[in-house]
């Protein structure tokens, strides 16, 4: 489960080469395509290769570029079903590395029925990643802003960073939308001598996986949407149900200290606590970062808090990180973030994609303060959604026309999609769930988790069936379904969060 969720986030992105040997070639009559399959350097069970695709899907003949793929094949051939494709969250998730590590993210059923395949999305880790001057990814300015000057500097500096991703990148830079990745899927589907696919994809992988059923009814086979995205959201509600979505996960910590003596504020006030660190950020007072002479920002507070309700085994490391910082000792130090093996002067920046996935205009700082104001009163504790904000700020100035604009699914299978969500989900919240099962209508199907955090699969013996069985038998649940909630293990140890708190280098925003 850990790292599922750290993989659905996008958040291991390792960039190493998968230089074809030589092996076997997949071919088809349809596309033409060519696949040379080889042992992966890192699981020599899963096989790794290239599909060469054009840059700009409207324009084919303008030059392609090499897409990393990845197969692990069924362990039961003769009961094999066809291919799982895994769709990978992030923006800037890895497919390929769902697949390296697929024997332990999935059921051993699934293993044996499907080859799980997968791919890395144009614009990230071994597709061809969008990359960015380091230098000019460090001169980031923070996404609270507190004046005009503030928002035309964030304009400025926003234009001056894709200026240089672009002339980094090359002409990619302008062609990784989903949709773009949908035709991607496609040719790699085709490749592979699929008439039809399974799909399990998780947070932003979501998108994909709705936007290729939309496109491609006739090739859906049975499609799992785990933790999903709402594409038919304005800025505003955006924001609205993100910061719902924040707070709602920050009531269900305070709810747990209430009734486990294991949080060390169990006899306390949480929200009383909570409020005055974030007073002493605003203050700017030392040591709550834990190092001398130094302060911790409000804002990374709350990234920070909410990185961690991405998992409710990270409840007690939240508390400890909160007892510590009261205290005045020094935290104990987050993970790494993931090595980028790239050249030293650059810096892998996937947030274009979500630029040219969504259309946020904020039109000057009157109107960004009063998101900001709303924020704060639907999350009186959390302030705002730190995701939200950052991804709605990091694509101020957007050239127009954004190629994927949000609007209503509009999607028509003969087997309806299974949304499955969390009902206390920090980032893909719960009502994007309903809203997206609403919009595909007869073509879906909702599965509630009662229980917290983000991605649904893996979480005790009633989701995870439940996707199995839809995936290998394409057996729905009954309408309204629901799954208990399964709360961290009794005997659970202390233990480093999932994934890396999020933000604390400033550079990269905190994705799905």
């Amino acid at each position: 489960m850990r790292r599922l969720a750290a993989l659905l986030l996008g958040l291991v992105i390792p960039f190493s080469s998968l230089a074809p040997v030589a092996a076997a070639t997949t071919r088809t009559a349809e596309a033409g395509a060519v696949i040379s399959w080889t042992p992966c350097p890192e699981n020599q069970a899963v096989e790794c290769g290239t599909l060469a695709v054009p840059i700009d899907w409207k324009r084919p003949e303008g030059g392609t570029f090499d897409v990393a793929v990845a197969r692990h094949r069924a362990t039961d051939p003769a009961a094999r079903i066809g291919a799982l494709m895994l769709g990978a969250g992030g923006p800037g998730g890895s497919g390929v590395e769902m697949v390296l590590y697929g024997a332990e993210l999935f059921s051993p059923e699934l293993l044996r029925r499907f080859d799980l395949v997968s791919f890395d999305p144009r614009g990230t880790n071994r597709s061809h990643p969008v990359v960015c001057s380091m230098d000019v990814v460090t001169q980031g300015l923070p996404p609270i802003m507190r004046s005009q000057a503030d928002f035309d500097r964030m304009l400025a500096y926003n234009e001056r960073l894709r200026a240089d991703c672009r002339a980094r990148t090359g002409p990619l830079f302008d062609h990784v939308d989903s949709l773009s990745t949908v035709a991607d899927l496609d040719a790699f589907r085709a490749a592979l001598g699929e008439e039809r696919l399974s799909f399990y994809g998780g947070s932003y992988g979501t998108l994909l996986g709705q936007q290729y059923a939309e496109r491609h009814p006739q090739r859906v086979r049975a499609f799992t949407l785990d933790s999903t995205m709402d594409h038919s959201l304005d800025t505003r509600s955006f924001l609205d149900t993100e910061a719902w979505a924040v707070q709602d996960a920050f009531d269900e910590f305070v709810a747990w200290c209430d009734r486990d003596s294991r949080c060390l504020q169990h006899d306390g006030d949480v929200r009383a606590l909570w409020r005055e660190l974030l007073a002493r950020a605003d203050r700017g007072e030392p040591r709550l970062s834990g190092q001398e002479g130094t302060s911790m920002a409000a804002f990374t507070l709350i990234e920070i808090a909410t990185g961690l309700f991405y998992d409710p085994a990270n409840w007690q490391y939240f508390s400890q990180f909160l007892a510590e910082n009261d205290s005045g000792r020094t935290p104990r130090p987050s993970p790494p973030p993931a090595p980028f093996s790239g050249p030293p002067d650059v810096y892998p920046s996937p947030l274009q994609i979500f630029c040219l996935d969504y259309r946020l205009p904020v039109r000057d700082y009157r109107e960004y303060r009063e998101h900001l104001r709303r924020s704060a009163k639907i999350a009186p504790d959390m302030r705002f959604s730190p995701i939200a904000l950052r991804l709605t700020v990091g694509c101020l100035g957007q050239p127009a026309p954004t190629p994927n604009p949000q609007r209503r699914l509009r999607v028509h299978t003969n087997t309806p999609l299974l949304v499955v969500n969390s009902l206390h989900d920090p980032a893909t919240t719960y009502p994007w769930a309903v809203s997206t099962a609403r919009q595909l209508g007869r073509s879906g199907r909702l599965l509630t988790y009662e229980g917290w955090g983000h991605g649904v699969y893996g979480r005790g013996a009633c989701a995870t069936g439940a996707v199995d069985s839809y995936l290998i038998s394409r057996t729905l649940p009954t309408p309204g379904a629901r799954c208990p909630a399964v709360p961290p293990s009794e005997d659970n140890p202390l233990r480093e969060p999932v994934t890396p708190p999020p933000g604390t280098s400033g550079r990269l925003p905190y994705l799905f």
